[in-house]
């Protein structure tokens, strides 16, 4: 197989020629293949029509011209594809360029793909490991040839090895590869109702034997096809997880009867109630994929299970406790594919982004995040460090525990029996040569006051503290015994946020709201009007988001700058009432006040607004 690059127009594109299509058995030098009485011949590839790419991105997607010449102009000086060269730049989107290219090679394209009628054998003949790392799926018959879905037709050597593996001629149909993966998961992957099944499955099985089996942690780990029911049940249970996008698992027995609930966008939700007498077995299982002792039931454990679920790199962290009735267990799970690490996707309005842009590209100084715990706040920093993370820059960080792990940043964790704390961490950091530093928490006056060193001496630190808005933040470092004159000096600037839950656009209901509802939120009667909208949009419940009326969560934010007069304040030792009521004079926008614009959007609504603020009204 020859490849080249043709450019049309300006508009570099790769052009497959001599190419062992789909159908086709490659060739030797003598016309047969190796090993093979019969040869087909090789049909010539398909003619992409002669329009470029970006010809075609510019009259279907709005690419303009500026953007074109400059994607154009990098693709000249580094190389690669120019559809990966735009996605880069944000001009357009991953799915325009492919629906481009496909129109450009009069391919099909699909960005959402039909799996309900996708036939059972042709899964059977293509291995999931293949399709998953090659992202591609049969999709149903055309006569003697299968239509494959692909987020890269050009790759005929792949489509090759799909022909081959599905002993049939394949048809390449575009689609985006995560569409493509999310349709492998969902298609290899049918156990929406796996967990009630197994319960049935389990009715009658011999817990003595169980016990008896899960006391053999290899044997079990090994089982293959011949798994325990209380095996399956874990797995269907972690995989029905990962498929909600739950954050946590709870598993809380009681006096009769054991509980099983997922916490979903922020909210716990019961899922499964197993028969009490599955109650160790399912613990000892789950202790014994997190490498913990389960003839120890009578003190806390932690550990960490990694796994890999629907094709998504899965890290759970696993506490038990000792409670009257048995163990209770909690899965931590996150999702690393999940995780947003670009700011803009995290809730900042335009303004607040610019805010917090100019604050992590300063020099020196402390910026604080703060909310209370599940509030996002070590999601923020992390895409913060990511937005600044580069090859000229120093970034270390301490934290307990490490979530998500950064290329090119050196990540800590404290390990308080061998005295490896946020000040121990943080104090040997200083001789690490860093630009930025990043402690998890500061949670006593030692750790506060190396911080403001730090940043004194020249560095970029990045913390957070538990309060309830951002002017708290400064009276909480005060209150620790920190010298006011050294925050005022240090301190940059205080995030405060909160997660409120996204409204789920299949079922999201529009209403005319009343004064009443709207002056809850801080908002007046033509507060709709000024904003450009008639409506406001409330939760009602759908398949698609579980019934809850909601899928997804964004910020909501509250940003204090340190500006002279809020440091005059902090010299006097003043309240934070009065520092936030300096602050809002000067342009700060309250979380309420935040997300009352998030209402106006549609993005949420009134009383999911309420019920994570309620506190902050005053």
């Amino acid at each position: 197989m020859v490849t080249k690059t043709q450019r049309n127009g300006g508009v570099a594109a790769e052009v497959v020629t001599n190419v062992e299509m789909p159908g086709s058995i490659p060739m030797e030098a003598g016309g047969t293949a190796p090993g093979m009485r019969e040869v087909r011949p090789i049909p010539p590839p398909p003619s992409p029509c002669s329009r470029p790419l970006g010809e075609i991105l510019v009259e279907t997607a709005g690419l303009s011209r500026e953007k074109l010449d400059e994607a154009l102009a990098q693709q000249a000086e580094k190389g690669g594809r120019l559809g990966e060269l735009l996605v880069g730049l944000k001009v357009v989107t991953e799915e325009q360029v492919l629906s481009a290219l496909a129109l450009q090679l009069d391919l099909p394209f699909s960005a959402r793909l039909p799996i309900d009628a996708v036939p059972t054998d042709l899964i059977q003949k293509l291995p999931i490991n293949f399709a998953k790392q090659a992202k591609v799926l049969p999709l149903r018959r055309e006569g003697e040839t299968i239509v494959l879905a692909t987020g890269d037709p050009l790759d005929t050597a792949l489509l090759d090895e799909a022909r081959m593996l599905l002993e049939a001629p394949v048809s390449p149909h575009v689609a985006p590869p995560q569409a493509v993966l999310d349709a492998i998961n969902q298609v290899y992957d049918r156990a929406a109702n796996e967990a009630e099944r197994l319960m049935d499955d389990m009715a009658g099985e011999d817990l003595a034997s169980l016990a008896h089996e899960l006391e053999e942690p290899q044997d079990l780990l090994d089982a293959g096809e011949d798994e325990a029911p209380i095996i399956k049940l874990v797995n269907s249970l972690l995989f029905q997880a990962a498929k909600e996008r739950a954050s946590d698992i709870h598993i809380e027995p009681f006096e009769r009867e054991l509980s099983v609930r997922f916490r979903v966008d922020g909210v716990l939700r019961e899922k499964i109630k197993p028969p009490k007498r599955f109650q160790k077995a399912i613990a000892s299982r789950v202790k014994i994929m997190g490498n913990l002792n389960i003839a120890e039931t009578r003190l806390p454990q932690d550990g960490r299970i990694r796994i890999k679920l629907a094709g998504r790199d899965i890290d759970i962290r696993l506490s038990t406790v000792p409670t009257s009735h048995g163990e209770r267990l909690v899965m931590r799970l996150l999702d690393k594919s999940a995780v947003l690490l670009d700011l803009g996707e995290l809730g900042f309005s335009t303004e607040q982004l610019e805010v917090m842009d100019s604050l992590i590209h300063r020099s020196h100084g402390i910026i604080l995040v703060t909310g209370p715990t599940g509030s996002g706040k070590s999601t923020t920093l992390y895409a913060a460090l990511s937005q600044i993370n580069t090859p000229e820059l120093n970034i270390l960080t301490v934290e307990d525990p490490v979530e998500i792990q950064i290329k090119g940043i050196g990540q800590v964790q404290v390990n308080p029996k061998i005295d490896l704390t946020f000040a121990s961490g943080l104090r040997s950091f200083l001789r690490q040569d860093p630009d930025v530093i990043m402690v998890g928490e500061i949670r006593d006056l030692e750790t506060a006051e190396i911080a403001i060193q730090a940043s004194l001496t020249g560095h970029l630190v990045f913390s957070t503290v538990h309060t309830n808005d951002a002017p708290g933040a400064v009276t909480r470092l005060v209150d620790m015994g920190v010298e006011p004159f050294l925050v005022a000096s240090s301190l940059m600037g205080c995030v405060a946020q909160r997660l409120v839950r996204v409204l789920c656009k299949e079922c999201r209901e529009a209403y005319a709201p009343t004064a009443e509802a709207l002056a809850e939120i801080g908002l007046g009667p033509d507060s709709l009007r000024e904003a450009g909208v008639d409506r406001l949009y409330r939760e009602k419940g759908c398949p698609a988001c579980n019934g809850t009326g909601y899928r997804g969560r964004i910020g909501i934010y509250e940003m204090m700058l340190v500006t002279d007069e809020v440091r005059q304040l902090i010299l006097r030792k003043v309240d934070s009432g009065t520092i936030k009521k300096t602050a809002i004079a000067q342009g700060m926008r309250t979380l309420i006040q935040d997300g009352a614009s998030k209402v106006l959007r549609g993005s949420t609504s009134i009383a999911e607004l309420l019920s994570v603020t309620q506190e902050d009204i005053v």
